[in-house]
């Protein structure tokens, strides 16, 4: 009996599944009813893997309900879109977009992830909503330089404080998910012996990359959208580039890279080595930012903490 290929497309209100080895195609309701008929459609033929793309809210449901039974493999929607037109497939519709996905799943062989854990979902949207409130407050800030009204001055302020203490609950919710469990503890504990990262940053790290301390080094610079992009033909050579990862994570760690310039001494004297050689400022800190990753990722995978290298 054969292993099955299965290509998902995930819209708002429906499921749009192929089946590559018997052309069969079907639509289901996304929702819990749909996900049970999924499930009976599929039926006890061994499934080597399904294919969908990240689709917003939209995908959370269905990887929660299917992800601890059946292997889901999640891919980057430029890729597969990239995959459809190397096929000559111009067209794009629901249809043929769960057909493309499950071509695309057996033509690399691509293996199924580790089900998110409700707690990592939970980080997450966390997260997400206080990223939304840091930048309600920026923007409230912002807005408060130019009023010279009394009545939206005071309306400005309290809309301050209240931000003030939503972000403030949201980081004691986030902190005490965290202390649950032993091992994100103690990765929170490894991750804060860095210097350049303190609580807040920590809490970003484990929840946008929970793979942290199962990667290699490129790897997670590559996840970072950090890794550099080399661009050469025959004797032209152009510029490295930075591309793709996990921009929120990149966004992460902006910040810490540039406080570890000025406290941690291996990440500034390789700081102050990148200007020395006339590299641009930008091209420094991206790297500070690239160090600073790869060293949180090693440390967490060794379990041990950061200690300065001694002469």
């Amino acid at each position: 009996m054969m292993d099955h290929t299965i290509g998902v497309d995930i819209s708002k209100s429906c499921l749009d599944v192929f089946r590559l080895e018997d052309q069969a195609a079907q639509r289901f309701e996304n929702s819990a009813a749909g996900f049970r008929a999924l499930r009976e459609w599929l039926g006890k033929a061994p499934v080597a893997r399904i294919v969908f793309e990240p689709t917003g809210p939209y995908h959370k449901a269905f990887e929660a309900a299917l992800g601890e039974t059946f292997p889901l493999v999640k891919v980057n929607p430029l890729q597969a879109r990239r995959f459809a037109e190397a096929h000559g497939t111009r067209a794009k519709t629901d249809a043929v977009d769960a057909q493309m996905l499950a071509r695309m799943g057996a033509t690399f062989g691509l293996a199924s992830q580790a089900p998110c854990s409700r707690e990592a979902r939970v980080l997450k949207d966390l997260h997400v909503a206080r990223t939304g409130l840091i930048k309600d407050r920026t923007r409230l800030r912002n807005r408060a330089q130019t009023h010279d009204i009394a009545v939206l001055k005071r309306q400005n302020k309290v809309r301050l404080a209240q931000l003030d203490r939503q972000i403030a609950e949201l980081d004691a919710e986030i902190a005490a998910l965290i202390e649950a469990r032993r091992s994100t503890a103690r990765n929170r504990d490894i991750l804060c012996s860095l210097p350049g990262i303190g609580p807040v940053t920590a809490a970003a790290l484990l929840t946008l990359l929970p793979e942290i301390g199962t990667l290699a080094r490129k790897q997670v610079a590559s996840l970072a959208g950090l890794a550099p992009v080399t661009r050469q033909s025959g004797q032209w050579q152009g510029k490295a580039f930075i591309a793709g990862g996990r921009k929120p994570l990149r966004d992460a760690l902006y910040m810490p890279a540039l406080v570890a310039m000025r406290y941690n001494p291996d990440l500034k004297a390789k700081y102050d080595a990148l200007r020395a050689a006339g590299k641009p400022a930008k091209v420094a800190i991206v790297t500070v930012m690239r160090k600073l990753i790869e060293t949180a990722n090693a440390l967490v995978k060794a379990d041990r903490f950061w200690a300065r290298k001694t002469a």
